[in-house]
């Protein structure tokens, strides 16, 4: 009788450890592995993400010619800022901010750092956006949709020197986030479909135009703070203009502290059609709290 208490005993203490060894492994997990784009913040939760994005180009696909160009590069910032507002943490609301600098004429990519306006240059911040992430279906917590409409700020999309800034039509956007975490817990795999409506502007190029981009990212963890990640991305304008493009890039994220992430990428555009074929750089620091 002893004997089989102390069995027991040492069974349940066994069960106990094992929960709570299991439970403080959930609790150290980093936020670059919990919070994907995927994700919904809790309710009370803020998530501010500043992302820079350079691209510049000296080669372009017009009319079916592959051609260079005199150089062209674009800066741009955006500032993501979200929070949960519901008790069952499936629904968030935020705002989205976007400032460009752009820069044409052959010149160098770092003059979009002068943050000049004159016969090669143009800068200022060129729309913002209302935005909602949702979950659409509750048993399923690793897909969520992001709905926004982009109003520009801007009058003119090209200037009297043919500086193009950003597009004046109006954006309906819906972006459909979608990972899985493979079971060795070293893997995620994260999916995206961005699609967009453009509209209310005849003046725009993007005036009557439907666009599809989905995008591939598989990322690795080396450990629970640091992520590499390679991915493929392709983009398809319809409508009255047509576009398409496709890139191939790879980067990688590092969680500073409880609070911030640092993002780091670098992407190649190795085909297109009515479109320039660059590269850009891109640096983002995200807070979580």
């Amino acid at each position: 009788m002893k004997n089989r208490f102390l069995k027991s005993t040492c069974i349940a203490m066994i069960f106990v450890s094992f929960n709570a060894v299991a439970q403080q492994d959930d609790s150290v997990k980093s936020n670059i592995q919990t919070y994907t784009p995927s994700k919904l913040l809790n309710k009370g939760q803020w998530d501010i993400k500043f992302f820079n994005n350079l691209y510049t180009e000296t080669k372009g696909n017009y009319n079916g010619v592959k051609a260079d160009k005199a150089r062209a590069t674009f800066f741009t910032s955006t500032v993501d800022i979200f929070t949960g507002i519901s008790d069952n943490n499936r629904l968030n609301i935020g705002l989205l901010l976007e400032y460009r600098t752009n820069v044409i004429n052959g010149k160098s990519a770092t003059t979009v750092f002068n943050f000049a306006d004159d016969t090669s240059s143009r800068n200022g911040v060129s729309s913002f956006a209302p935005a909602l992430k949702w979950q659409p279906i509750s048993k399923v917590g690793n897909f969520s949709v992001q709905s926004a409409f982009h109003i520009p700020l801007i009058a003119d999309e090209i200037d009297v020197n043919g500086v193009f800034l950003d597009q004046t039509a109006l954006t309906f956007q819906n972006r459909f986030f979608y990972d899985y975490t493979y079971p060795s817990g070293k893997w995620q795999l994260f999916t995206e479909l961005n699609t967009e409506y453009n509209f209310g502007d005849e003046a725009s190029f993007a005036n009557k135009t439907f666009v599809l981009a989905p995008g591939i990212f598989m990322s690795y963890f080396p450990s629970d703070k640091t992520t590499v990640l390679g991915f493929v991305q392709h983009y398809q304008r319809i409508g009255d203009f047509n576009q398409d493009f496709t890139s191939v890039g790879f980067g990688g994220k590092y969680q500073l502290n409880t609070t911030l992430n640092l993002e780091v990428l670098y992407s190649k555009f190795v085909r297109g059609n009515d479109t320039g074929l660059g590269q850009s750089f891109n640096i983002g620091l995200r807070a979580l709290f």
